[in-house]
């Protein structure tokens, strides 16, 4: 009987260290493929000011889901440190050279078939549901669609003219973040005047200037290449953007996941008062550190309301930003420093940008060797088989690239088209 005994304790034991293995926790709990995914995205958040709202407590939502999983950093190495370049490359996983979306300023439809919810749909069929709740009027889901009309000169030259004013109004505000000073006593309210007094509702957006004028055999076109959002949001069962309050965004998120809460899902859940308050007031302001406070509350609610369901043992959620601030200022035009936390325990290290979509993807069982063009990023539950790349502390050869694009915007002109359309930071 003696020589059953050992054998048994070994394979008892052997069991248990087993079950406490992290390879073969993928079998069970949150380690295991889910059934649904939540994206939140807390637009313009600087890292290190998340970094010390954690250090003093004031985000006990997004602490918990960290302790849960992981909080790594994520750095922008590739396209602008603003909206658009951002969730484009969040939502496909593909750098600029391949989406044509590399700034406010610069951009285009994103080519069909490369966002999240397209690949989920063909992954999973039309019975999976994609939703996009959004709060971002300009920049983050609105959904132009590409046009080519003839214009006069008249209007060609009406459009310059309307460009010209427009980069001038964007350098006068970049030099005023460079300078990096706080707010004096008093400002914050005047502010808060010119906002009633007729500023844009979403700040940071200003007027739009769109398309680019061409000429083909001595006609001229105004060519328009759409919003980056305008073919990926035909994927989603909903997509509701320009909401720009956090109590719209998140009272809206929380009817849909009672929605579809017997269907499995994909949600991308925008906040966007973070990126609004920092225009408004400056990154070091109460507002924008009440307005990180105000996400983590509806990070709560929304946590809540999937316990409620009985779906948060199911769900992944992924919390993140398109870009940071500029420290001190009013402006992100090099602010590369963000973040990603999450319930997820199988992720394990630092990423770049273009990493979260594969991950989400990777998490829901997508092979992503059979994608393409293959992606540019890697999942970050698995070690890293390219160069993690860290984002210098300041613009690499910055003026030299702007510089360089001055030339070819004139060489174009030369050639009878004009540089592509310039929109505010």
């Amino acid at each position: 009987m003696r020589r059953f005994v050992r054998p048994l304790v070994l394979v008892a034991l052997g069991l248990m260290l087993l079950w406490g293995h992290p390879v073969l926790a993928e079998e069970s709990g949150k380690a295991a493929k889910p059934q649904n995914i939540i994206l939140i995205g807390w637009d313009g958040a600087q890292r290190a000011h998340v970094m010390e709202c954690l250090q003093r407590g004031e985000l006990p939502n997004l602490q918990q889901l960290a302790k849960e999983g992981a909080l790594v950093n994520i750095d922008v190495v590739t396209g602008a440190t603003d909206t658009k370049a951002g969730w484009t490359q969040i939502l496909t996983g593909y750098n600029p050279e391949v989406t044509g979306v590399y700034s406010n300023g610069r951009y285009r439809d994103v080519p069909k078939g490369l966002s999240v919810f397209e690949r989920l749909k063909e992954h999973f069929g039309p019975d999976f549901v994609c939703v996009a709740v959004i709060g971002k009027r300009e920049h983050c889901g609105e959904i132009r669609e590409p046009f080519k009309r003839q214009i006069t000169d008249e209007e060609a030259a009406k459009i310059q003219s309307q460009r010209e004013a427009q980069a001038k109004q964007q350098a006068q505000a970049r030099q005023q973040g460079q300078q990096k000073q706080q707010a004096q006593p008093g400002q914050a309210g005047q502010r808060r005047a010119q906002q009633k007094a007729g500023q844009p509702a979403q700040p940071g957006a200003g007027r739009q200037v769109i398309g680019r004028v061409v000429e083909e055999n001595g006609v001229k076109y105004l060519v328009f290449e759409g919003s980056p959002y305008y073919t990926m949001h035909k994927a989603c069962d909903v997509w509701e953007y320009g909401l720009m309050e956090d109590e719209k965004v998140g009272s809206r998120a929380i009817e849909l996941l009672e929605k579809y809460r017997d269907k499995p899902f994909f949600f991308f859940v925008h906040f966007a008062s973070v990126d609004h308050q920092g225009h408004r007031f400056g990154e070091n302001s109460k507002e924008y550190n009440d307005a990180l406070i105000s996400n983590d509350a509806w990070l709560g609610k929304i946590v809540e309301k999937l316990k409620e369901l009985g779906l948060y043992d199911k769900t992944l959620i992924y919390v993140t930003a398109d870009h940071g601030f500029n420290e001190g200022t009013t402006n992100h035009s090099y602010a590369p420093y963000v973040f990603l936390a999450t319930n997820d325990p199988l992720v394990k290290r630092d990423g770049m940008r273009q990493d979260i979509a594969p991950t989400i993807l990777a998490r829901f069982g997508v092979d992503l060797s059979k994608l393409q063009p293959p992606l540019d990023g890697e999942p970050l539950t698995q070690p890293a088989t390219k160069p993690v790349l860290k984002a210098p502390e300041t613009p690499p050869a910055r003026a030299q690239g702007v510089r360089a694009q001055r030339r070819g915007g004139q060489r174009r002109a030369q050639q009878g088209q004009a540089a592509p359309a310039t929109q505010a930071p």
